[in-house]
């Protein structure tokens, strides 16, 4: 019986001072300030509609650096029924680097299309857009390069017939 009352009084001096060392629950958190939320109001101008103007003249191309070559044909097809432009990819150094190859036509009438090549690129392989039979349809050629730029190589206008 003694060894179970000093068993027993040690338990209780152990409660006692971990009740005094303040462990028997934990910390509360700080409190969190609840935020406030205030609404501003931001004047909105109407904006004016800006109308986008197509031009039909073609402006300046770059040359690809010599390893990234590739040769691209543009040309109509010369059907009076169903007049198409195609763009036909030729070969060149850059077959197997350059990404893809983008091809935009701006057709007289104000209609523009677009088309692109993509990898696997070979000879031969070609994009036909609409054209007109009138002969100021408008070709843009870019490469899209391995680091992600646009170069345009070719901007031309696509006569309907050659003669």
């Amino acid at each position: 019986m003694k060894k179970f009352l000093t068993i027993t009084s040690v338990v209780i001096l152990f409660l006692v001072l971990a009740l005094a060392a303040g462990c028997s629950q934990p910390a509360a958190p700080p409190a969190t300030p609840v935020p406030t939320t205030v609404e501003t109001t931001i004047a909105t101008t109407a904006a004016t509609p800006v109308p986008t103007v197509l031009s039909l003249t073609p402006g300046p191309t770059q040359t690809l650096p010599a390893a990234w070559a590739v040769d691209v044909q543009v040309a109509s097809n010369s059907q009076t029924i169903d007049p198409q432009i195609i763009a036909t990819y030729r070969g060149g150094k850059g077959q197997n680097l350059i990404v893809g190859i983008d091809v935009r036509v701006t057709r007289s009438d104000g209609v523009v299309e677009d088309a692109r090549m993509t990898q696997p690129l070979y000879v031969g392989k070609e994009v036909s857009l609409p054209g007109t039979r009138e002969n100021k349809d408008r070709a843009e050629v870019w490469v899209l390069t391995p680091q992600g730029d646009r170069i345009k190589i070719i901007d031309t206008y696509v006569p309907f017939r050659q003669y």
